[in-house]
């Protein structure tokens, strides 16, 4: 029995290559604007984070999601972003 890839992605904050599971899709797309996707699925432009606060607080710092999506990122959109994180690692 072949053994099932597991797809890679790259934390735009911290760099690290991991399993697309334990990241948060950050996408923009035309109808929605920027939002997290939990499926990791929508349309649109997506860039990945770990779910790790720090992770988020660094790409906030840097302004990482704003280039990697090529638009401006709201304050309210980071906060979303890290009350979802909560939620995720109080599970």
């Amino acid at each position: 029995m072949k053994n099932k890839k597991i797809p890679m992605r790259k934390c735009i904050a911290c760099g690290e290559n991991k399993a697309k599971n334990d990241l948060i899709r950050i996408v923009n797309n035309k109808e929605e604007g920027v939002l997290a996707d939990p499926t990791g699925k929508k349309n649109g432009r997506g860039a990945y984070i770990c779910k790790d606060p720090s992770c988020i607080e660094l790409a906030q710092k840097n302004h990482k999601l704003e280039h990697a999506l090529k638009t401006e990122i709201t304050q309210n959109l980071y906060e979303e972003i890290k009350d979802y994180v909560k939620n995720v690692n109080a599970k």
